[in-house]
C-alpha cells in the first residue's frame, strides 16, 4: 500500500448526507496528487482526518489515506512521486501472537479482576484466542448500572459497587468516551483496539478521527455486545463479585478468595490480572496489606470548568456555529512561575459535569458527553500536577488519602451536592483581592463574550450537570499552592481562548481521579515480582491513562497472559 498525506478537502464536500466520507471524492483527489487516473486506485483506506484551522472560519478537512494499486504500479508511483506526500504505507496489523491450548482444565483459566477497559480487552483478546478467561466485576452489567447512576444523578442515592466508578465497563463508560492516545502504535495494538469498537457497534470514524470519540450512550451498548463476545468464546463472568484476597505459594498465585452476596469464597487461577480500576482503594489497601509491591506515583487534581458551547465554537472555528465539524474541543497547557504544570483534561464538548462519588461522604466529578455531543455547555478539568513530595508521607497509599481529603472537603462544601462557584468569585477569594478593583485581566473576555452568549447560550452562563448541585465556595477545596496555580492556569488560557477566564465561568470541584496515584510494580515479563502469574494491569495499577492506553495495556497483558500460562502448560 502506498501512504498519501496532506490531502485537503472543504469539509461540505467530503462529507456524504449520512456523515460518511465520500469516498470516490477522495479517490479523485489522491489520485490527482499522484498524478495517476482514478481508476488505478483498487481500493482506499482513510487512516487520519483532522481539522485544519488556521484560516477560520474558513475550515479544511486534511486526511492521510492508504490506496492499493497492483504490485508492479506501486513502485512506479513511489519513484515518481519520491518528493510528494507519499510513501510506503507503515500501517501495521495486529496479530494476537498466541493461540490457546491449554486444556479445558479451571486450573488453567486465568481470572481478570475487573471490567473497565483494561480488563474487558485482555478478556475478549483471551476468549477470542481459546482461554476461556474468567471475570470478576465487583459492580452490576451495564444495563443495571446505568439504572443505578441515573437514580443517584436524579435521587442522590448511592450504591458503593454501582456507580460511575464501578461496575461493567468501568469509570470510561460515564465519560466522552474520547479515544484519543498518545501511545506510538508500532505493534498495532491501538488500531485493534480501535477495530474491536468498530466491530461492536462503534462508529467506524473512530478508526481515523484525530479525536475520536464515542460518547456515552453509545459506549453502553457497545460494552454490552463486547461481554456477549466473551461468553460466546468461553468467557465466564461473575457480577457482584469482587477480589478480597491472593492465596501464593513459592511466588505464584494459587487461587484466589472473592466476596459475592456477602459469602466469601475460594476460587483457582492459572494467573490473576488487576485491572481493577482507579478507584479501587480497598482493594488497592488489601493488595498492599499482603505485601504485593507498588510506590506513589505523580497524578494530577484540580476543577471542572464550564463555558457555553458557542464560545469555544467561536474560538476555534471562528463561528459559534458548530455545523457538520460538531461541537469544537480544545487542549490547553501551562507551566505556572513555580514550574507546576497546569493543564486541561478529558475535555467534553456539548457535555455535562457530572457527580462521580463512589464513597459515602465524598464528592468527586467527571465529565461526559453523549454521542451528538449537542449540550449547550463545553466543559473540561482544569488540573494541577502533583507528587509523592506534595502529599506523600512514605506509604504508596499516601496518594488516596490525599484524594479522600480533597473529596471530604468537596462533600462538605457542597452538603452532598456539587459545589459551584463563579470564576471571578474564585479568583477573588484565592487571591485575596476584589475582583471589581483589581487588574484588568481579571475580566478578560467579558466584552467579547457578551453578545456572543446572548445571541447563542441565551444569555447567563448556567451549568449542564448530571445529579444535584450548589453554589458554594469551591475555593476552599484545593490547598492554596495548587489553588493558585488553579488559577494561574486559568489566567494563562485566556489568553488562548478569549472569554475562557471570564468571570461568569462555572467552576465545579473536585476533580481528584484522573489517574491512579499507585503503581503496583511489574517487570519485563509485565508480572508482578511478588508472583510470576500476578499481572497488574490498566489505569488502576498505574500503566495508563484513558479508555483507549488502558484497552492497550489490556491486549498486551492478554499476550504476556497468554504467553506464561503456555509456558506452565509444557507448550
Amino acid at each position: 500500500m502506498i501512504r498519501v498525506d496532506q490531502i485537503k478537502c472543504v469539509p461540505e464536500q467530503v462529507t456524504m448526507p449520512d456523515g460518511s466520507m465520500n469516498e470516490a471524492l477522495l479517490i479523485q483527489k489522491t489520485a490527482a496528487l499522484l498524478r495517476i487516473q482514478p481508476n488505478e486506485v483498487r481500493a482506499l483506506f482513510i487512516r487520519r482526518r483532522s481539522i485544519d484551522a488556521r484560516k477560520k472560519p474558513q475550515i479544511f478537512y486534511i486526511f492521510s489515506v492508504d490506496i492499493v494499486v497492483t504490485e508492479e504500479h506501486e513502485a512506479q508511483i513511489l519513484k515518481k512521486n519520491r518528493n510528494a506526500n507519499c510513501r510506503q504505507s507503515p500501517w501495521v496489523s495486529y496479530e494476537f501472537p498466541y493461540m490457546g491450548k491449554c486444556g479445558q482444565s479451571m486450573q488453567s483459566r486465568p481470572v481478570i479482576a475487573g471490567m473497565g477497559p483494561a480488563g474487558l480487552f485482555c478478556a475478549y483478546e483471551l476468549a477470542l484466542h481459546g482461554y476461556r478467561p474468567v471475570l470478576l466485576e465487583r459492580g452490576k452489567a451495564v444495563e443495571e448500572r446505568t439504572e443505578d447512576v441515573l437514580r443517584f444523578w436524579e435521587e442522590g442515592i448511592l450504591k458503593p459497587d454501582s456507580n460511575v466508578q464501578f461496575g461493567e465497563g468501568g469509570a470510561g463508560t460515564f465519560s466522552d468516551g474520547k479515544l484519543n492516545t498518545l501511545i506510538k502504535d508500532k505493534d498495532g495494538r491501538c488500531a485493534e483496539v480501535l477495530r474491536i469498537f468498530c466491530m461492536h457497534g462503534a462508529d467506524r470514524e473512530i478508526c481515523y478521527d484525530h479525536k475520536p470519540h464515542i460518547g456515552t450512550d453509545a459506549l453502553v451498548s457497545i460494552v454490552r455486545n463486547m461481554r456477549n463476545a466473551i461468553l460466546e468464546h468461553g468467557g465466564e463472568i461473575h457480577f457482584g463479585t469482587k477480589l478480597n484476597g491472593l492465596h501464593m505459594t513459592d511466588g505464584k498465585v494459587t487461587d484466589i478468595s472473592v466476596v459475592s452476596d456477602g459469602k466469601e469464597r475460594s476460587m483457582p487461577c492459572g494467573a490473576v490480572v488487576l485491572a481493577v480500576g482507579h478507584s479501587a482503594r480497598d482493594t488497592l489497601q488489601m493488595l498492599y496489606e499482603a505485601d504485593i509491591p507498588m510506590e506513589a506515583k505523580a497524578f494530577a487534581v484540580g476543577l471542572r470548568v464550564e463555558h457555553p458551547q458557542a464560545l469555544i465554537n467561536k474560538s476555534q472555528y471562528g463561528t459559534a456555529k458548530e455545523g457538520m465539524l460538531g461541537a469544537a474541543a480544545y487542549k490547553l497547557t501551562a507551566r505556572t512561575k513555580s514550574g507546576r504544570g497546569v493543564y486541561t483534561f478529558c475535555m467534553c464538548p456539548g457535555g455535562y459535569v457530572v457527580n462521580a462519588s463512589s464513597e459515602s461522604g465524598m464528592l468527586a466529578v467527571n465529565g461526559m458527553s453523549y454521542s451528538g455531543r449537542d449540550g449547550k455547555n463545553a466543559n473540561s478539568a482544569v488540573i494541577v500536577t502533583v507528587d509523592p513530595k506534595d502529599y506523600g508521607d512514605g506509604s504508596p497509599l499516601s496518594g488516596i488519602v490525599f484524594q479522600r481529603d480533597l473529596e471530604h472537603k468537596a462533600y462538605k462544601i457542597g452538603n452532598g451536592s456539587i459545589p459551584i462557584e463563579r470564576y471571578g468569585d474564585y479568583k477573588a477569594e484565592v487571591c485575596g483581592r476584589n475582583r471589581d478593583t483589581g487588574e484588568d485581566g481579571d475580566v478578560r473576555g467579558k466584552e467579547y463574550c457578551a453578545d456572543l452568549v446572548e445571541d447563542s447560550a441565551g444569555g447567563e452562563w448556567e451549568p449542564c450537570i448530571k445529579g444535584s448541585y450548589t453554589y458554594a465556595k469551591v475555593s476552599e477545596i484545593l490547598p492554596k499552592e495548587l489553588a493558585e496555580a488553579f488559577v494561574e492556569g486559568m489566567e494563562a488560557f485566556g489568553e488562548k481562548i478569549p472569554g475562557y477566564n471570564d468571570d461568569r465561568t462555572l467552576v465545579e470541584g473536585v476533580e481528584s481521579r484522573t489517574s491512579s496515584p499507585v503503581r503496583i510494580l511489574r517487570d519485563e515479563t509485565l508480572a508482578c515480582p511478588a508472583a510470576v502469574n500476578l499481572f497488574p494491569c490498566g489505569e488502576g495499577a498505574g500503566y495508563a491513562g484513558g479508555i483507549v492506553s488502558a484497552a492497550m495495556d489490556g491486549v498486551r497483558v492478554a499476550e504476556a497472559v497468554a504467553r506464561k500460562i503456555d509456558f506452565f502448560s509444557g507448550m
